[in-house]
């Protein structure tokens, strides 16, 4: 009785890889999920850095030297509110829905990465060249967006420069990868729907020519790569929404956590208790409120920001972890009254450096444009939902600001200097 030759040992041949599943029909599917998405999440990626005002001053700007690839920096608007909190959870909510789909992608074309020869010309040099460096790119990518959703800050140096400069190598080579592959990619799926089967390429192929026995069709194992998109979804997209939808976002450590109920019953990300804030320098004998600006400096008592005239907004918080809140009923005093108390015209208020009491942790410090300045929306927050700001929500004040990232809503705010920074 004959007896099959053993398959090969070496991943470098075709016949090492065996799975029946892999062909281009299967990889150019995931491809064409892959470019939409990775699209949407290279844009929504660059206007979440916008939205952090990194021209505006030294302290929010974490991404040093970025020279030319900053050229699509703008004042970050404040209407529509909400801009900030649908931008970021489209960003975080996306990137991990799309998790499956990239690993199934990367497992589908991995014999592609031991081809040999590694160049049989200069176009298929400069394909491998990309190919490794979108691997390498969105692994990293990947990788650090999720530790970052997960507060998991393991890696070396601050997430916004290496998730900044990583977006743009990754993205660099997307757009080469994608112009020498997108017909290869469009052509089969063309097949496909023509049922005409699958265009197998010359050179290393995908599709092996030892098989194994099939355990599941292509079309079964794009359905388990959708079932696992979509039970990510399922566990994540709820840290956007209120009520009982919150409690489904299994996978947001302050999304979906329960926030308790009364007027501080939303969510928290940093406490008073974890960034040094104390009772006693928050105090009413002890606090005050130092503005500086032209006309020389304030220092002004909780009691005293009460006497002056209060407004109320409804805004949400949204965090870059992806999380938000629901509209909050915030009232205090409007960053541009607080202006013309130290020299401004109302129309004219400029930009304003805040600080905060904390000692821990980052943005202890932050830098608001002036057009956040001027929005009667923004205010330098005293209540909220009806009573006092609770210690772990910024009590004695809290900047609010529309549209803005979470951390540039400044808790326990002890100076504020205005002037254009």
């Amino acid at each position: 009785m004959s007896r099959l030759p053993a398959p090969p040992s070496s991943p470098t041949s075709p016949g090492f890889w065996r799975s029946p599943v892999r062909g281009p029909w299967f990889t150019s599917v995931l491809g064409v999920v892959l470019l939409g998405g990775i699209t949407a999440l290279f844009v929504t990626g660059l206007l979440s850095y916008a939205a952090y005002n990194p021209d505006l001053a030294r302290v929010n700007d974490k991404t040093p030297d970025k020279g030319l690839l900053g050229f699509y920096l703008f004042a970050w608007p404040t209407r529509p509110y909400w801009l900030y909190r649908l931008n970021q959870g489209v960003h975080v909510t996306l990137g991990i829905t799309l998790v499956p789909v990239l690993l199934a992608k990367l497992w589908s074309v991995v014999p592609k990465l031991f081809a040999l020869p590694p160049a049989r010309s200069l176009a298929h040099a400069l394909e491998r060249v990309s190919l490794l460096l979108l691997v390498g790119g969105v692994l990293f990518e990947f990788v650090t967006g999720v530790l970052n959703v997960q507060l998991d800050y393991v890696f070396p140096g601050s997430f916004y420069p290496l998730h900044f400069y990583g977006a743009w190598v990754f993205f660099a080579a997307f757009v080469v990868h994608v112009v020498l592959r997108a017909p290869a990619a469009v052509r089969n799926v063309r097949r496909m729907r023509a049922g005409k089967g699958s265009h197998e390429e010359t050179g290393f192929p995908l599709v092996s020519p030892r098989p194994a026995e099939p355990t599941v069709s292509r079309r079964g194992a794009l359905w388990l790569v959708g079932g696992g998109s979509l039970l990510l979804f399922g566990t994540t997209a709820g840290q956007n929404f209120d009520g009982p939808l919150r409690r489904t976002a299994l996978l947001a450590p302050r999304g979906g956590a329960d926030p308790g109920s009364g007027p501080g019953g939303f969510q928290i990300n940093k406490t008073a208790a974890s960034r040094g804030i104390s009772a006693r320098e928050t105090s009413e004998d002890a606090w005050r409120l130092v503005v500086t600006g032209p006309s020389g400096t304030l220092r002004l008592s909780r009691a005293e920001l009460l006497e002056l005239p209060l407004h109320s907004s409804a805004l949400p918080i949204a965090c870059v972890e992806g999380w938000s809140t629901g509209d909050q009923w915030w009232r205090g005093v409007r960053l541009r009254e607080l202006a013309t108390l130290v020299g401004y015209d109302t129309d004219a208020a400029p930009d304003v450096f805040v600080e905060s009491l904390q000692r821990r942790g980052a943005f202890r410090e932050a830098a608001l444009r002036s057009n956040q300045v001027r929005d009667p929306r923004s205010l330098l927050a005293l209540d909220v939902n009806g009573e006092p700001l609770t210690p772990d929500h910024g009590y004695p004040a809290r900047i609010i600001v529309p549209a803005a990232p979470g951390v540039l809503n400044t808790k326990w705010v002890a100076r504020m200097t205005f002037g254009d920074l």
